[in-house]
């Protein structure tokens, strides 16, 4: 089988090109670079430069190779740059979807997988967070991802474009031998800030001590970026053997603090961070966990390397091995 995979020269483009080429199937990356990084392309796949903004590149991609799914990754991923710039955000993450949509309809590919966000629910009502909670996003980030799930809706009903939208809550970690791992310029995820500061003998600001948590830091739920392209396997092998369209929350259900994070990233490191205090950022909700009973029940996805230390263990290693 052959596999589009968009953005596979990102964190998680990347990891899920590795492990499609570890299982076998041909892998063709499609990445405009903008964002992406040359180390972390697999030289076993095809790579192809270029924009999902380019309808005629697109046109040209899908003419030379015969797909039988698309993985797609290629969205800009900051709250705050979606905040700022919306135009950016919408033209990207919502165009640019679309123009691969009405190539795969035109080319006869029925199946895509799509990286979606929690952050289509917004500030949640209820914690946790099942995948029919009301979706109110906060921000063009979280309401691109949701413009996008209404597309596939209806390309779905139109087309029969078979879909997997699987809403992500935080990936994180890296790869367990420390050789691939999370980068992202600008950095925004506290763990590899965390670790960054650390490493470079930098104080590390935290965001906020005021929330309605145990620790009065806010909750986040994080998933390891190996479990998270696993997710992905099993995604692929629904829609491979079903029709119609399929929504997911990617999470553990369990959340863990800011102060948790830093206690274990203190404990990996075997130092202590120096921590300035800063106002909590607007719009952060005190507590961000999935419900991951529709996942489990009709996926049979459960995380393997979602636990805490190993999460943090592998971000470190990551980050140590490419400190100077």
């Amino acid at each position: 089988m052959k596999i589009l995979v968009t953005g596979g020269a990102g964190y998680i483009g990347s990891f899920m090109v590795k492990r499609l080429l570890d299982d076998g199937y041909e892998v063709v990356v499609l990445d405009s670079m903008e964002r992406g990084y040359v180390e972390a392309l697999d030289p076993r796949a095809t790579f192809v430069k270029g924009t999902t903004l380019d309808k005629v590149f697109l046109q040209l991609v899908f003419a030379e190779h015969s797909f039988d799914a698309v993985f797609h990754f290629a969205a800009y991923i900051s709250v705050a740059e979606s905040v700022d710039r919306p135009g950016l955000y919408f033209a990207n993450n919502v165009f640019g979807t679309l123009n691969l949509l009405e190539q795969m309809v035109k080319h006869k590919v029925s199946r895509i997988i799509f990286s979606s966000t929690a952050a289509v629910y917004g500030n949640p009502q209820q914690i946790p967070i099942p995948e029919d909670h009301p979706k109110v996003p906060e921000n063009p980030y979280g309401e691109s991802k949701l413009m996008v799930e209404h597309i596939l809706s209806w390309f779905q009903r139109s087309h029969n474009i078979r879909y997997v939208a699987f809403r992500y809550f935080n990936a994180s970690g890296a790869a367990l031998d420390g050789s691939m791992g999370e980068r992202h310029e600008p950095e925004t995820h506290i763990i590899p800030n965390a670790i960054k500061a650390l490493l470079n003998k930098k104080t590390f600001t935290l965001y906020g001590n005021d929330y309605d948590t145990p620790d009065h830091t806010c909750v986040r739920d994080y998933i390891h970026v190996l479990d998270l392209v696993e997710a992905h396997i099993v995604g692929l092998n629904k829609i491979l053997q079903v029709e119609g369209g399929h929504t997911y929350n990617v999470g553990t259900g369990k959340g863990f603090s800011n102060k948790e994070i830093i206690d274990m990233i203190e404990e990996v490191a075997g130092e202590q961070l120096v921590i300035e205090q800063a106002p909590r950022r607007p719009g952060d909700a005190d507590e961000l966990t999935a419900d991951p009973t529709r996942i489990k029940n009709d996926l049979g996805f459960v995380p393997s390397y979602s636990d805490l230390k190993t999460i943090i263990s592998s971000a470190w290693k990551w980050h140590s091995q490419r400190h100077p």
